[in-house]
């Protein structure tokens, strides 16, 4: 019976992921997010209700459009499965509660915004200030989260991005962190409370740095080569794994250097 739950979560993922993909498409483009049905972006031909089963069109399909042939992002497979493996690992830690819904929605705005900072260096208020509102909200009938955890994690989460951003454009003279990003992180503290903001600052950081300085050697140093790196997908990366081994990381921590 276990597995079986399993399973329909993991399909229930699945179908979550495939709206995801719409939205990362159509959100930046200010396009709607409900109509018209999804269509081939080459040929504009709607896709067919068969072909627009998550996961397994994909591989019927062989990455192609049945109309057309042209291929379809392998992006598409990849959101998906992502979504249904992160819903099943959330099942597995919280069971059918309030807090599997609360979760599954947050990563869901996560991923979203991951996908969409990736491809246009940006974070839509919709998903950022939408996504904060509603952990604020949802804070006050969240069970074992107390209101004052939502309202500092948004207040610290995002007056530190701030900090930062504007130290760094004081002494550079440049703009190295975006808005959105301060956004993000306090959204993300709307529903992490504060150790969740620096669980997944200081990840984020660790993770932008260790991906980030190779990228930057294999771009060189020539002329105009300053590299822009995301750094919404590594704040989202990091809260995600904030649900799963935040609470060990943190005992860990405090056990090695302070002695707690």
């Amino acid at each position: 019976m276990h597995i079986t739950r399993l399973i329909i979560v993991f399909i229930f993922g699945a179908a979550v992921g495939s709206f995801l993909n719409v939205c990362i498409y159509r959100i930046p483009r200010k396009k709607s997010i409900v109509f018209p049905p999804s269509a081939c972006p080459k040929c504009e031909k709607p896709v067919r209700f068969y072909d627009n089963i998550p996961l397994v069109s994909y591989i019927a399909l062989r990455g192609k459009c049945r109309d057309c042939g042209a291929p379809i992002a392998f992006r598409y497979f990849v959101v998906e499965l992502l979504t249904a493996v992160i819903f099943t690992l959330i099942y597995r830690r919280w069971g059918l509660s309030a807090e599997f819904f609360i979760q599954v929605f947050f990563t869901a705005i996560l991923i979203v915004i991951s996908f969409i900072d990736y491809d246009f260096q940006i974070i839509p208020d919709v998903l950022s200030i939408g996504g904060m509102v509603a952990g604020l909200i949802i804070s006050f009938i969240r069970p074992g989260f107390r209101v004052m955890d939502a309202v500092y994690g948004v207040l610290i989460g995002g007056g530190v991005l701030f900090v930062i951003a504007y130290g760094y454009q004081l002494v550079t003279k440049r703009e190295g962190m975006g808005g959105g990003d301060i956004k993000l992180l306090a959204m993300i503290g709307s529903f992490s409370g504060l150790k969740g903001v620096l669980f997944s600052l200081i990840g984020g950081s660790v993770v932008g740095t260790l991906v980030g300085i190779p990228l930057m050697l294999m771009k060189g140093k020539g002329e105009g080569t300053r590299y822009a790196i995301p750094f919404g997908p590594f704040l989202s990366l990091c809260a995600v794994l904030y649900l799963f081994l935040g609470t060990g990381v943190i005992h860990a921590f405090n056990a090695l250097f302070l002695h707690r």
